[in-house]
């Protein structure tokens, strides 16, 4: 006989969790006592949406499923802009729950809430485990379906009497079939034989990569496909790294924020090769306008994608990998110079730019700790203009080197994430890359990386603004800038306050020797960056607009 508590332990060992982000209180005591001897380490965070970040992070870095655990009510509330976070990004994560007892769900007991049906919109699948006996098909269950198919967070909510309750634990043996949850892996033959025929024949194709490469680990596929028929290769924010940044055919980001050169291409393509992407309004802009003369072909694992934002010609169900090793089984050689000379042309005369004047400026900040780093480390970011400015100038050459909140845009949600990566990867060197405002928001996960001496370096693009909100306000708003300006903060103070190192930055003279030293630091360490307050992030596509319609700050 085990308690329910012991068999959660046991099913979490056989899945292979070494490591669990988490908050303790009441009806979770039972599974905290279970954890004291157990061979997993737990990480204990300051505030339970860290816990949900830092299992997104571990798994965006890892390829392997996070897991947090909180206690419930208010604890439980507090994963849900995690489990969101997951969601939205097709991140695979299990968060574990505490619950009260199950003779008082449903009586407005202390501390409870309904977690399961919150998080219903927000989960691939919730489970309210009423029975121990239960609790080890319920964990096999729950990881099978977070890391299968399109990737996603599951929850498993556990009332404490079925935590203490004694009973003979029988765990899943076999493969798990779940009646109903098939996910198609395997691609139609008929539909990638029309997709081959398509890309035989079209003159200016692109392919359009999304989160779905990486999630796949099908960077390599991609690779060999775009080479194989020279097609040049834009990414969305989630796709960057599954094409080294300095390959002649990488056209980089599209979208809001893209590249020039990648958006004229999307608009002039005659052919878009669509993987592992859900065509995002941040993405399309105008979605009339996206693409207009381009045939298309979709392949995503989850069908209901497809077809839902944009109309498609060539629907392709399955997983992006297996695709790809089967359009690479039949495809043959092209070239197309003409159209490879033209994307050429646009990149030499639009390249991305801002003005180097002396200021420090956010994107020679990045540019120097791209040039220190050499494609190798995680960089991991905030939201908002830290974010676009990473995306834009850091050279990423690696798939699951860039970890970043994409669909949900959490803002608080990169320095957590930072620490989830430390121990997917803890021989890598992992940077934060944040806002002051961001920064904010968790930032007594500084206790944290200090208790457990997480070598998370942050570097803090302080402008004393919520900083995107800041340029929308500029450019749409008159320059009214309503509630976005942040009082001055000292953050190497607040870092040294928890035992942190930092350094501040004024000049575009220490950038350097502060991000070395922030590297060769063992720990934990903060670099408060006091940049130009009112750097804009171009080009930018207005909300609404075309995505060849874009601001782009002027030749500087």
């Amino acid at each position: 006989m085990k308690s329910g508590a012991k068999i959660l332990i046991e099913g979490l060992q056989r899945e292979g969790v070494e490591t669990i982000f988490g908050y303790p209180g009441g009806v979770v005591l039972p599974i905290y006592d279970e954890l004291y001897n157990a061979p997993i380490r737990h990480i204990l965070v300051r505030h339970e949406q860290a816990a949900a970040h830092a299992a997104d992070g571990f798994a965006r870095a890892s390829g392997r499923v996070g897991v947090c655990l909180a206690t419930s009510g208010p604890g439980a509330c507090n994963l849900v802009t995690g489990i969101a976070t997951a969601y939205m990004d097709s991140v695979p994560i299990v968060a574990l729950t505490g619950q009260v007892p199950t003779n008082l769900l449903g009586n407005d007991a202390f501390q409870e809430a309904d977690i399961s049906g919150i998080t219903m919109p927000v989960t691939k699948h919730s489970y309210l485990v009423k029975d121990a006996r239960e609790l080890s098909r319920v964990v096999r269950e729950a990881f099978y379906i977070a890391r299968t198919g399109r990737p996603g967070p599951v929850l498993i909510d556990i009332p404490k009497d079925v935590s203490t309750n004694q009973v003979e634990d029988r765990p899943l043996e076999g493969p798990v079939t779940l009646r109903g949850y098939q996910p198609t892996v395997k691609g139609h033959a008929r539909q990638i034989e029309k997709a081959l025929a398509l890309l035989e024949t079209a003159e200016r194709p692109v392919i359009y990569a999304g989160g779905g490469i990486i999630a796949s680990e099908a960077s390599g596929e991609l690779l060999e496909l775009a080479e194989r028929f020279m097609i040049p290769v834009t990414t969305t924010l989630m796709g960057i790294g599954c094409i080294p940044c300095d390959h002649p055919l990488n056209l980089g980001m599209l979208g809001m924020h893209g590249t020039e050169y990648a958006n004229f291409a999307i608009t002039e393509s005659d052919l878009l090769l669509a993987v592992g992407v859900r065509f995002d309004d941040r993405v399309t802009g105008k979605v009339s306008t996206f693409a207009p003369h381009a045939k298309i072909i979709h392949i995503d694992v989850d069908p209901a994608e497809i077809g839902k934002n944009k109309p498609v010609d060539v629907p392709i169900v399955g997983d992006a990998r297996s695709i790809l090793q089967a359009m690479l089984h039949s495809a043959k050689k092209g070239g197309r110079e003409n159209w490879i000379e033209k994307v050429r042309a646009w990149k030499k005369k639009h390249p991305l730019r801002y003005k180097e004047d002396g200021k420090l400026r956010p994107q020679f900040i990045i540019r120097e700790l791209s040039d220190l780093l050499k494609g190798e480390g995680i960089i991991v970011s905030e939201v908002g203009q830290n974010q676009m400015w990473t995306a834009q100038w850091y050279c990423f050459r690696k798939p699951r080197s860039w970890i970043t909140s994409g669909g949900l845009g959490t803002m608080g949600y990169g320095f957590p994430a930072a620490m989830g990566a430390h121990f997917a990867r803890p021989d890598e060197t992992v940077f934060d890359i944040a806002g002051d405002g961001s920064f904010q928001m968790n930032i007594q996960e500084l206790g944290t990386v200090a208790a457990n001496n997480i070598p998370v370096k942050v570097a803090v693009l302080n402008n004393m603004f919520l900083g995107m909100v800041r340029q929308w306000q500029e450019l749409f708003y008159d320059r009214r800038y309503s509630y976005t300006e942040l009082p001055p903060v000292d953050f190497v103070k607040i870092a040294a306050a928890y035992g942190v190192d930092g350094m501040r930055v004024d000049s575009p003279d220490g950038v350097r020797e502060a991000l070395r030293a922030a590297i060769d630091t063992d720990g934990p360490f903060v670099l408060d960056f006091r940049i130009e307050r009112e750097e804009n992030v171009f080009p930018m596509v207005p909300a609404g607009a075309a995505i060849n319609e874009m601001i782009t700050g002027g030749k500087e």
